[in-house]
């Protein structure tokens, strides 16, 4: 059944007053949006005209996945992140503002390695940190790495749509197993791994326990299997006196830190996020004697 475009936002705004009360109307207006292709102004504008069949049906179904709890950009199938818009499935991560603190540090640190820096994104998922730092960096040469076949298909797809492939390229890299030869080595190393212990990830929100992918949230017993498995099989990959760079989970700064030691790293500089958390930590490779 066809209706007003008016009549269609109002309608997604009524079936989600009970759970979004105040924000009930912009999340309705966005999901009206995303199902037409239209921006909010021109919705406005074209509210007396009648919805395509197509347009009605989308927007019924984007209402009843969201009311159902599924995340927003899974919905939409982007996300932005660092002035960049990403494509996102289930198969990847929903980039975040958290992991904005790691890619910002290892952009400030992109910059000043010599000239046309190897850079490595490991557990890249949807492609977010190393795109971003390719996106600031433009002499870097950036590889993304993850076990998912299905996130190296985003990561590629993100990676054209950025208009970055001729510097970025994506690979299936299994961090649990020694670094490929292959490979070479790298000036930087950067990763978001799962950090979640198996126990939390069974508490976490709906939102994410049902919806984003286990294997890049499951971080073992502890939620430090995945840096041990780095620094044990990718400290090789990494050039004498280079740099890696590390998001984690709240509170787990000190074994992070204390795990990065252990393979002969130097902390230099730990980072927190808007509400005071620390968040990410870089660390330098201790030059061969």
């Amino acid at each position: 059944m066809v209706k007003k475009y008016a009549d269609l936002y109002l309608d997604a705004r009524r079936a989600l007053l009970e759970k979004e009360g105040q924000f009930a109307s912009n999340i309705a207006r966005e999901l009206v949006c995303a199902a037409s292709g239209k921006t909010a102004e021109q919705m406005i504008a074209d509210r007396e005209l009648y919805a395509p069949e197509e347009v009605c049906q989308l927007t019924a179904d984007f209402v009843r996945r969201y009311a159902a709890g599924e995340p927003m950009p899974y919905i939409l199938g982007e996300w932005d992140f660092y002035d960049m818009t990403l494509t996102v499935t289930p198969d990847v991560l929903i980039p975040r503002d958290d992991t904005t603190v790691v890619t910002e540090l290892a952009i400030k640190k992109a910059l000043f390695l010599n000239q046309n820096p190897r850079i490595l994104d490991l557990c890249t998922g949807s492609g977010c940190i190393g795109l971003a730092i390719a996106k600031r960096v433009k002499d870097a040469r950036v590889t993304l790495g993850d076990v998912s076949q299905g996130a190296l298909r985003v990561a590629r797809r993100n990676t054209l749509e950025q208009k970055l492939a001729t510097r970025v390229k994506c690979l299936p890299i299994d961090v649990l197993k020694p670094a490929q030869e292959f490979l070479g080595t790298f000036d930087l190393i950067v990763s978001n791994p799962p950090y979640i212990p198996t126990e939390t990830w069974k508490t976490l929100d709906p939102s994410v326990r049902d919806y984003e992918p286990r294997l890049a949230l499951d971080g073992g017993a502890d939620g430090l299997d995945f840096y041990r498995a780095i620094l044990e099989n990718f400290t090789p990959a990494l050039q004498p006196g280079g740099w890696i760079c590390f998001e984690f989970g709240i509170g787990q700064e000190n074994d992070v830190c204390s795990l990065l030691r252990r393979h002969g790293y130097e902390i230099t500089e730990l980072r927190k996020d808007s509400a005071e958390i620390t968040r990410a930590v870089l660390a330098r490779k201790r030059e061969e004697s």
